[in-house]
């Protein structure tokens, strides 16, 4: 075996990258991010992420884990929302979906094994639950393993919570000091253990491009203020082109000309007549 492409999950993709005179090019996953600071329409952009983190029960590479909001609130026009506020009409946008008959059962779909299960069942012990995982019944798969996500709330200082990727169903609302130390995490967060997306939602000029030049040091690529019918799951339209080979998330870009390049080379042969 001389070359490996490999797509999936973390720990396997990390496994393979230490093969000895193995050349692997990977794309797996890491620690998603949201940065909240201030917002048009909180309501609007929290049913966006709430879609987001029910997508495929949050088993998407792309797919958001850190929600970073300031402790005093995130600003929504004039109006400072608390902490607290957010947190509650989060989970109702979360609830809602889940519970829609029409939304719920074909938006969570199954989880994938029982590892992401019990992952989800010992989630309680990693901080303050705010909403728990419930059985989501899917009409026609009776057998199904399915869960809607769990959402925990955590303090800035609980890294060893939220620095490793929680795979499924489990979302984490970490209380910062401010936006600053937000982006300073997230930061961290990928440089460290990699990221394929982030999203920010800001109403300021100078912070979005703060946002901007912290997380392109790690080589993330920003999505900001998504609301409506496109999801920050959905990284590049169209298609599946993405990972920016440039942090621990994938050493190889999808839509680098090198990650078809480095697969295929000329042989010449000579010879004398």
């Amino acid at each position: 075996m001389k070359l490996i492409d490999y797509t999936g999950g973390s720990a396997f993709g990390k496994y393979i990258e230490a093969l000895p005179g193995k050349i692997s090019f990977t794309e797996k996953a890491g620690v998603n991010s949201v940065i909240l600071d201030s917002v048009v329409n909180l309501d609007a952009v929290l049913q966006n992420l709430a879609f987001s983190v029910c997508l495929y029960s949050k088993q998407m590479c792309t797919s958001p884990q850190n929600f970073f909001i300031p402790a005093n609130g995130v600003k929504e026009g004039d109006t400072l929302v608390p902490f607290d506020e957010v947190a509650a009409r989060f989970k109702k946008q979360i609830e809602d979906l889940v519970a829609n008959p029409k939304t719920g059962a074909g938006t969570l779909a199954a989880l994938q094994n029982v590892n992401t299960l019990n992952r989800v069942r010992n989630a309680k012990n990693l901080g303050k639950v705010l909403l728990e995982a419930k059985i989501v019944a899917q009409p026609g798969f009776e057998k199904a393993m399915t869960c809607s996500p769990v959402m925990l709330e955590v303090e800035s200082k609980d890294k060893v919570v939220f620095e490793g990727e929680l795979f499924g169903p489990i979302i984490v609302l970490v209380k910062t000091k401010d936006t600053t130390e937000s982006v300073s995490l997230a930061k961290e967060m990928a440089a460290k253990h990699g990221a394929i997306t982030c999203a920010a939602y800001t109403t300021d000029a100078a912070t979005e491009e703060h946002i901007y030049r912290e997380m392109e040091d790690v080589f993330v690529p920003v999505s900001v203020n998504l609301t409506g019918f496109i999801w920050v799951n959905q990284h590049a339209a169209f298609s599946d082109l993405h990972v920016s080979g440039g942090n621990p998330a994938g050493n190889a870009c999808f839509v680098n000309p090198d990650f078809v390049n480095r697969r295929f080379v000329w042989v010449g042969h000579r010879k004398v007549i």
